[in-house]
């Protein structure tokens, strides 16, 4: 397997060998699998497994964590794409991290209003090596949002990248309504870029990065 071994090894945010990562991989895949149908189980188990909140935030290191946050029911897209790569790797399937910041067209109004922008910036989703190149893969939104948003689940199969929703289901006189948009690409890591994310966040919604701000509007945030 040609590829860099940090995509297999456990990181500090990509703790894939951690007791409780370990024993959700085994949960989901069988033994008798290829690195291919592990991925594919793995990523249904992250995406409808938990739900999709981006209004909790957790910038504490320990809880930022792939194995943090299996003790959790939802979680923000960075979450859940962590939690993903962690137990790919556990499995033998190399993994990696990718940010972007994409503008989000069907955004609730509350999160535009908290944001005071539709670019959500440094956007994660995951990538697997697979039969010798990499196939992004993106758990973030669970079945049962896409469902009351009106848009398709992301579907993976381990072949075809699996990157955002681009339209909605309902239309318009023009056609689909497009879902998001894919706006800068911060690249690929082995581990969550802990200190970029947080400079990142700060830099586009400074306006709200403090404690009692962010608590005001109803976010729950691990400091």
């Amino acid at each position: 397997m040609n590829v860099a071994p940090q995509y297999l090894t456990p990181g500090t945010f990509v703790d894939s060998d951690h007791p409780g990562v370990l024993a959700f991989a085994q949960q989901h895949t069988d033994p008798g699998q290829n690195l291919r149908e592990r991925a594919v189980a793995l990523f249904y188990a992250v995406r409808d497994g938990f739900r999709y909140n981006p209004y909790i935030l957790h910038f504490k290191a320990e809880d930022m964590k792939a194995s943090a946050f299996l003790h959790r029911t939802e979680g923000h897209c960075v979450d859940k794409a962590n939690l993903y790569a962690a137990v790919c790797r556990a499995v033998g399937v190399p993994s990696r991290l990718h940010f972007a910041n994409v503008r989000n067209h069907i955004g609730t109004a509350r999160l535009e209003e908290f944001l005071k922008s539709d670019v959500l910036v440094f956007h994660g989703y995951a990538e697997v090596y697979l039969d010798g190149r990499w196939v992004v893969a993106t758990p973030a939104f669970n079945r049962e949002l896409c469902t009351r948003v009106g848009v398709a689940p992301l579907e993976f199969d381990g072949v075809q990248d699996a990157l955002f929703q681009e339209y909605t289901a309902a239309q318009d006189d023009s056609g689909p309504r497009r879902f998001m948009e894919y706006l800068h690409d911060h690249g690929h890591f082995a581990d969550w870029p802990r200190e970029r994310f947080l400079a990142t966040m700060k830099k586009h919604y400074g306006h709200l990065f403090t404690p009692e701000r962010m608590e005001a509007m109803g976010l729950r945030v691990s400091w």
